[in-house]
């Protein structure tokens, strides 16, 4: 029996050993966390009809999705910096084209769908030649193919590609505010049930409602820097700076956050990127194609993920899946990264 091993738990990768194992194919997930529960998986995400639950309908997933999923969610709000609403779509009675989901349901989701043992925690890897998966606790595993689904600083492209991520000077701020109808009400009223967006053409802000009463806003500025080791305080007396001629509606989303700023740089890998064939290494998602946030990322490693698990399922040997999925995934990701080349300043467009 062949050895598949995907590096990286996130939802692409999750998917991939889901639709495998339905279709009877033993699959091995590594990632570097010590456990499922070792970090807060992030905000929410919306899974498109035409690709994100494309896959989960290959995982047999789709109607607990549904279930789980927050159609309400695909409310957005659009606010001049004023705080005057300029742009208001609410979603119709039984539209589910793009439901949110928070990141961590989402991952639970898959984890449970999986067989007991499939994915080994603790396994961050260090390095691999495509055969040898060497991790940085000193263990190696020997494989047959090696799916690198470990995202933007990918420790499995290096088999495959030179090419790293480069900072596009767009960068999000994220804050979050907790228990917000009875702590934060104005600012539960100002978002609705899905987004909010405001901006000036210098910067951004994108504050959104995610499960269990919480709203994660993305403060998104042009930064020539990180601003790791600045204390709380300094960032926000900073930010209040920056946003002055905002209304203060809009201020307290920058400004009355329940904990620290988290610094998220955007990058984005040269477009096209491509690579020569493997005979037992490929790539999905951010690991394959990173692009700038502009709402295909989680749907995109998804469909790469059911594309890829199609395809070794039906191919005669591992190296004729590779070939199958990548004449589909590496054209289909070169067109939309060309489309979304050079537009993180989109982020902060008025």
């Amino acid at each position: 029996m062949k050895r598949i091993s995907i590096i990286g738990a996130g939802p692409g990768g999750l998917t991939c050993a889901r639709i495998l194992q339905r279709h009877g194919v033993a699959v091995t997930v590594h990632d570097r966390d010590p456990g499922r529960a070792a970090r807060n998986q992030g905000g929410t995400l919306d899974l498109h009809a035409d690709d994100g639950q494309v896959a989960l309908r290959e995982a047999g997933l789709l109607d607990e999705f549904f279930r789980l999923s927050r159609p309400e969610g695909q409310e957005m709000r659009r606010y001049t910096i004023s705080g005057d609403l300029r742009d208001h779509h609410v979603p119709a009675p039984g539209d589910r084209f793009k439901p949110e989901i928070d990141r961590g349901v989402l991952r639970d989701l898959l984890l449970d769908s999986l067989e007991p043992g499939t994915v080994h925690w603790g396994h961050a890897l260090a390095t691999t030649d495509g055969r040898t998966l060497r991790f940085k606790d000193g263990t190696t595993a020997e494989t047959d193919l090696v799916i690198g689904a470990d995202g933007a600083f990918s420790r499995v492209r290096p088999v495959l590609s030179p090419a790293t991520p480069q900072y596009t000077g767009v960068s999000f701020l994220e804050a979050w505010f907790d228990d917000v109808e009875n702590r934060h009400p104005e600012l539960s009223a100002l978002v609705g049930q899905g987004g909010a967006h405001a901006a000036d053409g210098t910067r951004g802000l994108f504050a959104q409602r995610n499960g269990g009463g919480q709203i994660r806003v993305y403060l998104i500025r042009r930064s020539p820097a990180a601003v790791t080791g600045l204390s709380t305080a300094t960032i926000r007396a900073g930010l209040l700076d920056e946003f002055a001629g905002w209304a203060p509606s809009l201020r307290r989303l920058v400004s009355e956050n329940d904990g620290p700023y988290v610094d998220r740089p955007i990058h984005a890998l040269p477009v096209p990127h491509t690579w020569a064939p493997h005979p037992c290494v490929t790539l999905l998602g951010d690991a394959a194609h990173l692009m700038p946030p502009l709402g295909v990322g989680v749907n995109l490693a998804m469909l790469d993920a059911a594309d890829l698990a199609l395809a070794l399922a039906g191919a005669g040997t591992i190296e004729e899946g590779l070939r199958a999925y990548e004449a589909v995934m590496l054209p289909r990701s070169a067109a939309i990264a060309k489309t979304l080349d050079g537009r993180a300043d989109d982020l902060i467009a008025a």
